[in-house]
């Protein structure tokens, strides 16, 4: 596993390098990933536009910088994603923010698709659900922990939805982007603050 982790933070990009992919990759009516549908181009069009905007426009509360800023570990955020994945376009923007402000935090990105080992050692209920972060300590290599591929709120909407419906719709997929809008990346703020403070009990004191 070790050695999986070492060669794909290798071949990773920054989060500056992917947003100047995703936006290439729309203007030339093009995707990632190995399956190059018109829906996935359609989607990394629209994922390009979101990112946009969120990179303007979100703000973390002061309370919450403050918290974010005291983790003292130095950690590597491995993210796995693809161009058009609806939910990365929501979730790593806030991720990316996040690492602004705490520079122990080193956000990198790998597309799926190209590195499936990596991808098949944190499968979600058995899929291969994107985005997906690993934590890694950068002094010990360790696995400290994972997130996503949805913020726990959204989870448990997803999941609620397909106990009574099985399969998720249109218009439910319409709903879930409603709930990102509206919720503005608080709710992934507080994901990761709670996940960090497992491994520093005063940070979110």
């Amino acid at each position: 596993m070790n050695t999986i982790i070492r060669s794909s933070i290798e071949n990773s990009m920054s989060y500056e390098i992917y947003r100047s992919l995703v936006l290439t990759l729309a203007e030339e009516k093009d995707t990632t990933g190995s399956e190059k549908s018109k829906t996935r181009i359609h989607f990394t069009k629209l994922n390009n536009r979101r990112m946009k905007r969120w990179d303007k426009t979100l703000k973390i509360l002061e309370k919450s910088k403050i918290q974010l800023s005291l983790f003292n570990t130095e950690v590597t955020w491995l993210i796995i994603t693809e161009s058009w994945c609806g939910d990365a376009a929501h979730v790593i923007p806030v991720l990316n923010k996040i690492t602004e402000i705490n520079p122990k935090i080193n956000l990198r990105i790998v597309l799926r698709d190209e590195n499936l080992e990596l991808m098949n050692l944190f499968l979600t209920d058995g899929n291969q659900a994107i985005p997906k972060l690993i934590m890694i300590d950068n002094e010990t290599g360790a696995i400290l922990d994972t997130y996503g591929p949805r913020p726990s709120e959204a989870a448990g909407y997803v999941s609620r939805f397909k106990a009574a419906n099985g399969n998720l719709t249109e218009e439910f997929k319409e709903d879930l982007q409603h709930w990102y809008n509206n919720d503005k990346g608080r709710t992934t703020v507080e994901d990761i603050t709670v996940m960090l403070s497992k491994f520093q009990p005063s940070f979110s004191q």
